[in-house]
């Protein structure tokens, strides 16, 4: 592609939605000046065949922290993706996934794939 519009930084926080409860907050950076920036707010849904959220399980917050998918992203799926084009997005959403492993997501939380896959959208 022509003018490559390159990921340059992924980063994930954990913040609290208008109810203080914990979710997780993405920014995407692109040439090391666009951002992008996406927040998800946690799921209801707790079915057999529902997507994995991750969650810590601490005291903290009654175990619904998301420091471990924060994580997860910041030293995991981050630098797969940094270098690539933002425009990819189907190629991007499949490096992702094929970085989990599980049908559910729940190695890394189906809520890091969600973050990181709307804040460049």
């Amino acid at each position: 592609m022509a003018n490559k519009l390159e990921i340059t930084a992924v980063r994930g926080r954990e913040i609290l939605d208008c109810r203080s409860y914990p979710t997780l907050q993405v920014d995407v950076w692109v040439n090391n000046a666009v951002l992008g920036r996406a927040d998800v707010p946690c799921g209801r849904s707790t079915g057999t065949n529902e997507a994995f959220e991750l969650r810590d399980g601490e005291k903290r917050y009654a175990g619904f922290g998301v420091r471990k998918v924060v994580d997860n992203i910041n030293r995991i799926i981050a630098p797969e993706i940094i270098g690539e084009d933002i425009r990819s997005q189907r190629r991007l959403d499949q490096l992702m996934i094929e970085f989990y492993g599980t049908e559910n997501k729940s190695k890394l939380g189906a809520n890091a794939i969600l973050g990181v896959s709307l804040a460049i959208a």
